[in-house]
């Protein structure tokens, strides 16, 4: 299995999905900065509300306008880019939604007189509470505007396949759904439910808040009739853009049971929707070592001549048969994980001894995230 590099050749898009904990949204960031040293313009785009990935970058802060990662950054750890760019951004979905509505406003009164809308804004932070549309709406208008050679995407957890993969699709039902056209309709069953009993309660109600619900409700729905074609034909767009051939999903996981378990989980989802399978990448693995398996009361004294401490070399010889489990454990979990995939494509990054937070961790990562399954093994029986 060869690396990352050849896995998103002539790929555009790289979407990373996988569940919490497992290191995804570091993987993210990981594969742009590799494919940016590699001399490519590459933007990750992450919906983590952790501040880890600007961290990782060297950023005080990521928005939803994507930033240039200081090119010094490279040069400090050595990395010669041939030209290539990082940048990043971290969505923010009420933004982009946002952004949505200006973009298919017929005009600016139209468009001001939504954003200005109080019903507006408590669907709007509804309808954006759903990061995964957003994140492929921000991912869709990034591959448009065709400035970039990769977009990585960084994902919400796995558990949330069925909302990401359908998220362009419940919009449209939510757009074409008969509640929705009821209040759109300038007469008939709309105005009726308006008309009668409601008109009273909101009467009611504007005399004790102040607030005309009725005619906010009135003016949204009207406002919002002249743009449903333009949802309809950009969440069309969206799903065509997911299942493009240049487009690569690649299953982020750990080696422990349940994390396998939900990379299976999204790999049938993906099968399922024929959408396009890059790979699996496999974070923390414990590689088996030349040390594996019970050490004995040999190795302990032997062990403790050398350090004086008999305590002390119980302990290591203890701490040494616990790894081998483990690593054994995340052998046979990768090997059901291959064989339920039937996946060639299944590259594993080893536990590393401290967290990431920097460049040079991203780096670190990535010499295994590019290299050949030899040179993986290698690299990890030298730790």
């Amino acid at each position: 299995m060869t690396g990352v590099a050849e896995l998103l050749r002539g790929k555009h898009v790289c979407i990373c999905a996988g569940s919490g904990g497992v290191g995804k949204t570091t993987t993210s960031a990981a594969i742009a900065a590799g494919m940016a040293a590699r001399g490519h313009k590459v933007a990750v785009l992450t919906i983590d509300p952790a501040k880890r990935l600007a961290d990782s970058l060297g950023l005080p802060e990521l928005g939803n306008v994507e930033r240039r990662v200081d090119p010094s950054l490279f040069e400090a750890e050595g990395v010669e880019t041939a030209g290539g760019e990082l940048w990043a951004m971290m969505l923010d979905a009420k933004a982009t939604f946002d952004e949505l509505i200006a973009k298919h406003a017929p005009d600016a009164e139209t468009r001001d007189r939504i954003l200005d809308n109080r019903i507006y804004r408590q669907i709007s932070n509804a309808l954006a509470g759903s990061q995964e549309y957003m994140a492929m709406e921000k991912l869709f208008e990034l591959h448009q505007e065709s400035r970039y050679d990769l977009l990585v995407l960084d994902t919400p957890p796995s558990r949330n396949a069925l909302d990401f993969l359908d998220a362009p699709r419940r919009l449209t039902q939510f757009i074409e759904g008969r509640s929705l056209q009821v209040f759109m309709r300038p007469t008939g069953l709309g105005m009726k439910l308006f008309g009668r009993g409601t008109s009273m309660m909101f009467s009611v109600l504007r005399r004790l808040t102040g607030v005309d619900l009725l005619e906010d409700i009135s003016e949204f729905f009207q406002a919002f009739s002249g743009m449903v074609g333009g949802f309809q034909e950009r969440a069309k767009r969206v799903n065509e853009l997911l299942a493009d051939r240049r487009t690569s999903f690649v299953v982020v996981c750990g080696p422990q049971g349940e994390p396998i378990e939900e990379a299976v989980y999204f790999h049938r989802r993906l099968v399922e929707a024929s959408l396009p399978f890059g790979g699996v990448i496999v974070n923390k693995v414990h590689f088996e070592s030349e040390f594996a398996g019970p050490a004995g009361e040999d190795t302990v004294v032997e062990l403790a001549e050398a350090v004086g401490d008999r305590d002390l070399a119980e302990r290591a010889v203890a701490t040494l048969e616990d790894y081998g489990a483990l690593a054994a454990r995340d052998r046979r979990n990768i090997e059901r994980l291959t064989a339920e995939m039937r996946a060639r494509r299944v590259i594993q990054v080893p536990y590393l001894d401290e967290d990431v937070h920097d460049l040079a961790g991203l780096m670190e990562i990535n010499r295994y995230l590019f290299a050949t399954e030899p040179e993986r093994e290698v690299l990890a029986a030298s730790r």
